[in-house]
């Protein structure tokens, strides 16, 4: 039977052929032997061969690789084809019968040179397969942490000068004031001193015409003007009194850098430790190209929520994990995350509790909100909250500091949101029968005004509860329009959801890692899943599931379900993502 190379193609080849000359079939088997690659019916007639009688064939893959050709120094004649695997050194068959080497134990050094290659072969496969794009995957994720590095330190950079420019325009509009109040000041004294410079250059006057008086007595020849008493208009009068002006006194301010400091912000180094990148072990790594494919853009998001998003879906049934009383409320009509191991809950009182996961009670304070969703926390911790009798927004620091820092004018403030993709404040307003959504930036100055849609009608009546999505559209629940109304970040309309068979009663409203928007219906006891545009999922939690007039909703970190209802104080925890 002829046998011949293997044929090389002009072009890529997707199956390797078969060696034998003029066979055009796919290769399956090997004989390690002749070290020849063949098809089945080749190898039937390959073994049929009397001389072929002892070769060994085996499946392509369990082949043993072919040695090279080496000739023995101590025996030119021989080729180097066996291992001592006492002296651990290659021989050829002569060597094994010297002197040095008899009584040792020998093995084919084929065996061990297709051992060694295959090895190799895994470990270049390694190395190409999960350490080279792994390490390329993390240098590109070195390289977006530089690229985020930089754009974070121009956003501090952009937040620090607009804090000194406030600071600026706040010293500039005092020193204006002071300066108003002192021009008024220098008004009122100058024309006081004038007018008493107007009593002496009377007076003077006076006295001028006085002496005029007196000379004429001196030059009279009349005995009877000396003789008799001066007349009383010629008795001296006086000098007027006048007093001194008291001027002003200007007290300098006492202040540190400690203290411009605290007016302008602080940069502060977080105390955290750095945390090792994320690298995927080979075997999930190299599990198919599709999870490969989805890790690397895990990697390219540089977001938790992405990652997580890569993974979650809707599960089957909702699963209630927990509940718990909260103490200091009577109702849970709004709970806003404190991070991921507390939350702020209120009712419709005004009462503002502080708890940890387990219900626990951290503090208690007193504000005018009520069935709003009035209070939401920045990414600094700060709780953000609505005065509706003043018409102003409070901020309560860590160290339990209130503050004023918003008027909001004739509108009065409803609802509001910290977000959480660039730190602004959403904050929903009515008056009489309008509704609008305001942004203002982390200090307070307001950014944009949404109201009307794009044909000018009212898009609010009365902005109840609001959230922001993944995307950043804007979600209110406007219990007077009975919709659930989303507009895009640039505060054009997307569109507007009424809810299904009934009459939708929206009341708390969140989102999640997914996009999906979750909103309470107060009447019909149910809570609506939508997706982020708009299209009806399910009712995620009914009546059969014990939920009775839902009030609030939120997703915290770990994807927990919080839902609280009108009347009772328990706060429900479920999970509805897998």
């Amino acid at each position: 039977m002829a046998l011949s190379k293997p044929k090389i193609s002009g072009t890529a080849q997707h199956f390797l052929e078969c060696g034998t000359e003029d066979c055009e079939r796919n290769c399956e088997f090997y004989c390690n032997s002749c070290h020849h690659q063949m098809c089945k019916p080749c190898r039937d007639q390959h073994l049929k061969i009397a001389e072929n009688k002892n070769h060994e064939v085996v499946l392509y893959q369990q082949r043993k690789r072919q040695l090279p050709v080496m000739k023995c120094k101590i025996h030119p004649t021989k080729e180097i084809d066996i291992f001592c695997e006492e002296c651990n050194v290659p021989l050829c068959s002569k060597c094994s019968t010297m002197q040095d080497h008899r009584g040792h134990q020998f093995i084919d050094l084929e065996i061990i040179y297709t051992e060694t290659f295959e090895i190799c072969h895994k470990e270049l496969s390694k190395i190409h397969n999960y350490f080279v794009p792994t390490s390329k995957d993390l240098q590109r994720e070195v390289q977006e942490d530089a690229t985020e590095v930089k754009q974070i330190m121009d956003s501090i950079r952009t937040s620090m000068k607009a804090e000194a420019q406030s600071l600026k325009t706040m010293v500039d509009t005092v020193l204006s004031e002071n300066m108003e109040e002192l021009n008024q000041i220098e008004k009122s004294l100058l024309k006081k001193l004038k007018s008493q410079e107007k009593t002496f250059d009377d007076y003077i006057t006076y006295l001028s015409d006085l002496v005029k008086e007196f000379q004429s007595y001196l030059s009279s020849t009349e005995l009877s003007n000396f003789t008799t008493k001066l007349p009383d208009n010629l008795k001296i009068k006086s000098i007027p009194e006048t007093t001194k002006p008291v001027t002003p006194e200007f007290s300098s301010a006492q202040y540190s850098k400690e203290d411009v400091d605290k007016l302008l912000g602080k940069i502060t180094v977080t105390n955290r430790k750095e945390k090792l990148r994320r690298v995927e072990p080979m075997e999930i790594a190299s599990f198919s190209t599709s999870m490969k494919s989805e890790s690397k853009q895990t990697k390219q998001d540089k977001d938790v929520k992405s990652d997580k998003k890569q993974t979650l879906s809707l599960s089957a049934s909702v699963t209630k994990v927990r509940e718990f009383k909260v103490p200091g409320v009577d109702k849970v009509f709004h709970v806003s995350l404190d991070q991921s191991d507390r939350l702020w809950i209120s009712d419709s009182l005004g009462n503002l509790v502080q708890t940890d996961l387990q219900g626990n009670l951290i503090q208690k304070i007193k504000t005018s909100g009520g069935i709003e969703g009035f209070h939401t926390v920045t990414q600094g911790r700060d709780l953000i909250f609505t005065d509706k009798e003043n018409k102003a927004i409070n901020r309560i620091t860590q160290d339990n500091k209130i503050t004023e820092f918003i008027k909001t004018g004739d509108w009065t403030p409803c609802s509001i949101l910290s977000s959480h993709i660039n730190r602004d404040l959403l904050v929903g307003m009515k008056k009489i029968s309008k509704g609008k959504v305001t942004r203002y930036n982390k200090i307070g100055k307001e950014l944009q005004n949404i109201q009307r849609e794009d044909k000018g009608q009212e898009m609010y009546n009365y902005p109840f509860y609001i959230t922001e999505n993944i995307n950043g559209d804007i979600c209110t629940s406007d219990i007077y329009k009975g919709a659930v109304v989303v507009v895009n970040k640039s505060g054009q309309h997307r569109f507007s959801y009424t809810g299904q068979e009934s009459v939708l009663s929206p009341y708390g409203i969140c989102t999640d890692v997914l996009g999906h928007i979750l909103v309470c219906d107060s009447t019909s006891n149910n809570v609506h899943l939508l997706d982020q545009d708009g299209q009806f999922l399910s009712l995620l939690l009914t009546k059969q599931q014990g939920v009775h007039r839902p009030r609030s909703v939120c997703v915290d970190d770990e994807n927990n379900l919080y839902v609280g209802q009108n009347l009772t104080n328990t706060l429900t925890v479920y999970k509805y993502l897998k």
